[in-house]
C-alpha cells in the first residue's frame, strides 16, 4: 500500500490514537520500544519499493525521524502493528491526509507476509475512519505490481477509481491504482467477513 508523498494538514481529519485490538493484533501509537524491530523490518527494499515515503536503506535515524513525525502529526494517524500477547512489532498502518482526502496506508514486514495481518489492520482503520470522522469517502492506492495489497483493498470493499502516478523515494515515478470506499458501502459491510 502506498501513501501520497505530500500530506495536507486538514484538521477535519484529526483523529485521536486509541489503542485498537483486533483478533490477533494490538494497534497502538509507535514508540521507542519499536525502534529495533522497526529498523529491522523497514530496512528491506521489497517493502520500501511499494511505498512513497520509506527510504532505503533504513536505519535508526530514519526510525527516530518516523517516530518524531508521528508525534508531531496534527491530522491523520499512525499505528504500530504488534502481535497480541507478544508485543512483537510486525509493521505499520495509518490514515494519511492527502490532497485527495483521507487515505488508508499500511506495510507489513516480510517475515509476516501472507498471514492476513494487513487485512485485519485495514478493517480496523476503515472502521475508525468512518466512525471518528465525517468523511464520506476513504481513499486507498497501491502500486500496480502489488497484488497482495490489491487483495487487502478489495477485501475492505474499496472500488477501483482509476490510475495515477506516485513519486516513491526508492522507486521514482511509479504507476498506481487508486481505490475509494464510500460511507454507504462501508455501512453495508460493517460486519466484516473474515477471509
Amino acid at each position: 500500500m502506498v501513501a501520497e508523498a505530500e500530506d495536507s494538514e486538514d484538521e477535519s481529519y484529526a483523529i485521536d490514537c486509541p489503542v485498537l485490538v483486533t483478533e490477533r493484533l494490538v494497534m497502538r501509537a509507535p514508540d521507542e520500544r519499536d525502534i529495533a524491530q522497526l529498523v529491522e523490518l523497514a530496512d528491506n527494499r521489497h517493502v520500501a519499493e511499494m511505498l512513497a515515503r520509506m527510504p532505503h536503506p533504513y536505519g535508526e535515524a530514519e526510525g527516530r525521524a518516523f517516530l518524531a513525525m508521528t508525534k508531531a502529526r496534527r491530522a491523520g494517524i499512525a499505528y504500530a502493528l504488534t502481535l497480541a500477547g507478544a508485543d512483537t512489532f510486525v509493521g505499520c498502518a495509518g490514515l494519511n491526509t492527502t490532497d485527495r482526502g483521507l487515505e488508508l496506508g499500511y506495510w507489513i514486514g516480510e517475515p509476516y507476509w501472507k498471514k492476513g495481518y494487513a487485512t485485519e489492520a485495514a478493517h480496523a482503520l476503515v472502521d475508525l475512519a468512518f466512525q471518528k470522522t465525517s468523511i464520506q469517502v476513504l481513499q486507498a492506492s497501491t502500486r500496480v505490481i502489488n497484488p497482495a495489497s490489491r487483495r487487502v483493498i478489495h477485501k475492505c470493499g474499496f472500488q477501483y477509481a482509476g490510475q495515477g502516478m506516485l513519486n516513491s523515494i526508492v522507486a521514482g515515478q511509479v504507476p498506481v491504482e487508486r481505490y475509494r470506499l464510500d460511507r454507504k458501502t462501508w455501512t453495508s459491510l460493517r460486519n466484516w467477513i473474515h477471509f
